[in-house]
């Protein structure tokens, strides 16, 4: 027993030093991007490319990494995503803007695999604790953008740009490496017979068990490395879902969970520019005022689960996270003094948010499979419109000069958002 827990515990740290790598590898750019765009020569729509891409890898590659983990397994996918993750964030500060794209590229694909295969791993092996789970992982996003926002300038300070951005890779080493132990330990633990059950060599049991063993390994069944059995009781009782497409809360989630995503890859892209500019300061010294950004979602992220197991309604968490983002744009533009509480506020808002999502996603999936095709579908449309975030920001701020345009957009969607979600959250999620 003990050895089926102590794998259940380390599958669960796997998924999230995992999950550090899912975001850190964008947010890195940020502090740095105008020194990238110095050295390489980059208008603002070019950088909003090389910031804004991965997020549109998020939307097109998710129906191509949904089939990919459903084919080679969970396990599998997400290992083949750390290497990726490693070999993009290598060539990205290789050369020059071409190798930069290409780099880029792999990144966002790459986390796209991650996007899709850790909540499936969620729904599959932590079926009773969903919410609470989806929080953590969202908290360790959250945690691996925090560190790259606020360290990548000093190391790129002392390491040069390059250097600095390549670093980061072996973080994703260190969770290739335990992503694997997991795998193993996991797979030690399957092969345990339950308490109390004879395991004498030919007994009916050990042959179960050895047969559950090889079946677990098959590269079709998710499971290696690093998956667990799926539980058998959640899905048992489940009937057929209806079309994902023809489900109309589906959409107004993916409007919800787009503009949540705008929002966040457009200020993790220019935060510590527009704080730079607003508030005068030098690029180390704007990374680390954008840092709360990332933060503070930490804090939410792990708070929205409790919220929701202390029967908060989901409509009511999810209309004060919307409050809260909001308090930055408009903070910035009207109380710029203030930047702190709206850059804290945004961050408390941008993790809880993501998290109400998911939890709904994943709450709502009537199967495993079903769960995986809802949140494809949810973040194919909803990274359709956050791909634009970067790019339409730094578009805007480059034809206007000054930051007014960008933020009054991000109050307009925000507003649109507010209304969507409320009308997708009307069934109460449980946690």
């Amino acid at each position: 027993m003990r050895s089926r827990l102590g794998g259940s515990t380390l599958l669960l740290v796997a998924v999230l030093v995992v999950a550090a790598n899912l975001r850190g590898p964008l947010a890195a750019l940020g502090p740095v991007v105008g020194e990238v765009a110095t050295e390489l020569a980059l208008s603002p729509a070019a950088v909003g490319l090389l910031t804004g891409l991965p997020v549109l890898c998020f939307a097109l590659a998710a129906p191509l990494a949904s089939g990919l983990v459903a084919r080679a397994g969970v396990g599998w996918a997400v290992t083949g995503a750390l290497v990726v993750i490693v070999a993009g964030t290598v060539l990205r500060s290789a050369a020059g803007f071409t190798a930069a794209l290409a780099g880029t590229l792999l990144i966002g694909v790459a986390i796209t695999i991650g996007n899709i295969a850790v909540p499936v791993v969620v729904r599959r092996d932590f079926p009773l604790a969903i919410a609470g789970v989806t929080g953590a992982y969202t908290a360790a996003m959250n945690l691996g953008a925090m560190a790259t926002t606020a360290l990548t300038a000093p190391l790129a300070s002392a390491l040069g740009w390059r250097r600095g951005l390549a670093a980061w890779g072996l973080l994703a080493l260190a969770a290739l490496a335990l992503w694997i132990v997991a795998a193993v330990v996991r797979r030690k633990a399957r092969a345990l017979p339950p308490p109390g059950t004879p395991s004498a060599p030919g007994s009916p049991s050990a042959v179960s068990t050895a047969s559950t063993s090889v079946a677990d390994s098959a590269p079709g069944s998710g499971s290696a490395p690093g998956a667990a059995p799926a539980p058998a009781s959640p899905d048992a009782r489940d009937g057929p879902a209806p079309p994902v497409l023809r489900r109309p809360f589906v959409w107004l989630l993916a409007g919800v969970f787009g503009m949540q995503s705008f929002g966040y890859y457009g200020m993790t892209a220019w935060l510590p520019e527009l704080l730079g500019d607003v508030l005068v300061l030098d690029q180390a010294g704007a990374g680390g005022a954008a840092a709360p950004f990332q933060a503070a979602a930490v804090i939410s992220a792990l708070a929205v689960p409790v919220a929701l197991a202390r029967r908060v309604p989901a409509r009511v968490v999810f209309l004060v996270l919307v409050g809260l983002w909001l308090t930055l744009p408009l903070g910035v533009l009207w109380a710029p003094a203030g930047w702190l509480v709206w850059v804290t506020s945004a961050g408390l808002a941008q993790g809880g948010l993501f998290t109400v999502v998911m939890a709904v996603v994943l709450q709502r999936a009537v199967s495993v499979a079903d769960a995986r095709r809802t949140s494809a579908a949810v973040q194919t449309i909803g990274y359709l419109l956050a791909a634009s975030g970067p790019s339409v920001l730094g578009a805007l701020h480059g034809a206007s000069g000054s930051w007014l345009a960008p933020n009054l957009l991000l109050v307009a969607g925000f507003c649109f958002a507010a209304v969507a979600g409320a009308i997708a959250m009307r069934t109460p999620v449980r946690a």
